[in-house]
């Protein structure tokens, strides 16, 4: 490959769309300093964004960009790792193919990196999510991508740090952690992280069809597999305690009915009044804030009977799986 001096690593499958407004924007950056490379790597065979690579290189040659395909699906971790290790960039940086770089992204990073000088090192950016006055659920959640420390969506590192610290955990298959577990590694290396606020990427939270939240679940059980890795980090970063309102939902739902089955009156209602307590709760945070369509309200109030209990299942899973006591 070249001698580029960046290299920018996307992973993706099948989102060709995405991926080309992605391509878009970084084929019109301004970085006079800094020659860069793009490497786009599917995360699986995927002929759809190999034409569109194959189309971008014919309508323009001058940008250089790369595709391969890893031969089966191993996640987004072992496709950046396939990325970084294939380009020939000093200074590796990430983005997804649902992201916007603004103009002077790369350059942002290159100035930055040039400033600090130091061989082993990592940065990360500035993410912009726009979101409605009252979004979603979803959207709310996609919101908080802003004020992350380290996401994917936008950081980067020198290719020494990657090199000492090996890379993304490719022991997370999704996208999910996978961030985190590479941050985690930076600090516990006592490698710096440098937040650069004018390197600035645009992340639109897409479409989400009904009960995304319930499929969303699953992803639990991979903070099982990060807390099991960096235990003390997870809390400090992650999450200082388990969701202790779930637990308090399933306990007293049980208790119930139990106390129904076996008679005892006065216990069930004690046990369904708490139940009922922590579920009001638990939808009225969900609904703080969010759009106020009645089909909205229904899908929160409705996913919401069921988030804790999928919750709880596949934290629990993860832990048996990891082999980790994790709450």
């Amino acid at each position: 490959m070249g001698t580029a001096s960046i290299s920018v690593i996307i992973p993706t499958f099948r989102r060709p769309a995405l991926l080309s407004r992605c391509l878009e924007a970084i084929r019109q950056q301004h970085c006079p300093d800094c020659s860069f490379e793009v490497l786009v790597v599917s995360d699986g065979p995927d002929e759809a964004t190999h034409a569109l690579i194959r189309d971008i290189n014919q309508a323009h040659p001058e940008f250089p960009i790369h595709f391969h395909a890893l031969p089966a699906k191993r996640g987004p971790a072992a496709a950046r790792n396939y990325g970084w290790k294939k380009g020939a960039g000093e200074l590796i940086i990430f983005t997804d193919d649902d992201c916007i770089p603004e103009a002077h992204w790369l350059d942002a990073y290159w100035t930055a990196y040039h400033l600090r000088n130091q061989h082993y090192i990592g940065f990360t950016g500035k993410v912009i999510v726009p979101v409605p006055e009252r979004p979603t659920d979803y959207q709310k959640n996609v919101a908080h991508l802003s004020t992350a420390e380290f996401i994917t969506a936008n950081c980067a590192c020198s290719r020494a740090a990657l090199d000492r610290i090996g890379g993304f955990d490719e022991d997370f298959p999704i996208a999910w952690r996978e961030d985190s577990e590479l941050q985690f590694k930076l600090l516990k290396e006592n490698l710096p992280i440098i937040h650069v606020p004018d390197a600035v990427i645009c992340h639109p939270a897409r479409a989400a069809s009904w009960g995304t939240s319930i499929r969303d679940q699953q992803k639990s059980m991979f903070n099982a597999l990060l807390f099991k890795k960096h235990p003390d980090l997870y809390r400090e970063k992650i999450a200082k305690s388990p969701v202790w309102n779930y637990y308090t939902i399933i306990i007293a739902s049980i208790i119930a009915i139990i106390a129904f089955l076996s008679g005892s009156k006065m216990l069930a209602f004690t046990a369904l009044s708490i139940w009922a307590v922590a579920l009001i709760l638990f939808i009225s945070k969900r609904l703080k804030g969010t759009d106020m369509s009645f089909s909205h309200r229904a899908e929160m109030v409705i996913t919401s009977l069921i988030i804790p209990y999928l919750s709880v299942f596949w934290t629990l899973r993860g832990a048996l799986r990891y082999k980790v006591f994790f709450l």
